[in-house]
């Protein structure tokens, strides 16, 4: 009989690699998707037909337990947030319900209706935030430096403490920034590869940026949506730090970027103080060392390729709405 699983934010990035892998293994996936008066499932339209999807909210516990009874999960993978930064410090209280209290709510649902299945906690670097330790390991201090980071810090704990005050399976994937042609366009890396196609097309003449001397531990989401899968896999639950252990800047981006569409980034790209973060995060580095020994995972896909990747899907896809 085939595995089911059940994923919260199937509709976003990572929901959408997942449920692809999930879906080449044989499970029966169902995802949880929030009515709205727009449907935004363009990362999962080629999966719409393959997947079951039930309407629920991460703040509705009765909506919660009811997709779990449907969708009878042997996995249940949180993958939903409000996981941009910088909304996060425009709207603490939001990020708060949605990116924190939410775990505790499905963790309460899963102990209430499908206490026998495992579950898989979003767990973030950024709650690492100010790091005391480079690079950063499971036993790492957490230091968050933004109301998101600090949201899933709680969600981080609170399934912790179900397993151990419930005896759950519950795991948590501590996964640093990862990347793919299906970021949102308000991330560092998206806006990057996207306003590179469109300079590259004439549509537009510069980009504008923060930090460009931030330092981020970059993997492509496809490689990272394995891990959260080896996770729930194991004879015992446990954390495990998701990443490449090696670290670029956001200069090294824009340049491989526009390289690639044989721009000059120094010609595009300026600098605003607007787009700094009130409390910044410098260097994110992961160590996930325990993920190669005990999952025998590591990543396939290197920065270069993944900025590559990133820029060719945008130059292909602007292309094709210009026309």
């Amino acid at each position: 009989m085939a595995r089911r699983a059940l994923i919260t934010g199937i509709t976003g990035q990572d929901g959408s690699y997942l449920a692809e892998l999930l879906l080449s293994k044989g499970y029966e996936v169902t995802g949880v998707v929030r009515r709205s008066s727009t449907d935004r499932y363009e990362r999962i339209e080629h999966l719409v037909d393959k997947v079951s999807l039930v309407d629920a909210d991460l703040l509705d516990p009765s909506s919660l337990m009811t997709a779990l009874e449907q969708s009878q999960a042997d996995e249940v993978f949180n993958l939903a947030a409000q996981s941009f930064v910088p909304t996060s410090f425009r709207q603490p209280v939001l990020t708060a319900e949605f990116t924190a209290v939410s775990v505790a709510r499905l963790l309460e649902a899963v102990r209430k209706v499908r206490p026998q299945a495992r579950f898989y906690q979003a767990s973030s670097s950024e709650m690492f935030g100010k790091v005391t330790e480079t690079p950063q390991t499971e036993a790492t201090r957490f230091h968050p430096r933004s109301p998101y980071g600090v949201a899933k810090v709680y969600g981080h704990w609170i399934t912790v403490n179900y397993r151990e005050a419930y005896g759950m399976y519950a795991t948590s994937g501590i996964l640093f920034n990862h990347e793919s042609p299906r970021r949102g366009l308000q991330f560092v890396t998206r806006k990057i590869s996207h306003a590179v196609a469109r300079i590259k097309l004439g549509l537009q003449q510069t980009l504008e940026l923060g930090n460009l001397d931030a330092r981020r531990d970059w993997g492509y989401a496809g490689d990272y949506v394995e891990a959260m899968w080896r996770m729930l896999q194991q004879p015992e639950p446990g954390d495990f730090v998701i990443a490449t252990g090696q670290t670029h800047t956001v200069r090294e981006f824009c340049e491989i970027a526009f390289g690639h569409a044989g721009l000059d980034w120094r010609k595009h790209v300026r600098t605003d103080p607007r787009h700094l973060r009130p409390a910044e995060v410098d260097l994110l580095q992961g160590d996930a060392s325990k993920a190669r020994e005990v999952l025998g995972w590591q990543p396939r896909v290197d920065f270069a390729s993944l900025v590559r990747m990133m820029t060719e899907a945008d130059l292909e896809l602007v292309a094709r709405q210009g026309r």
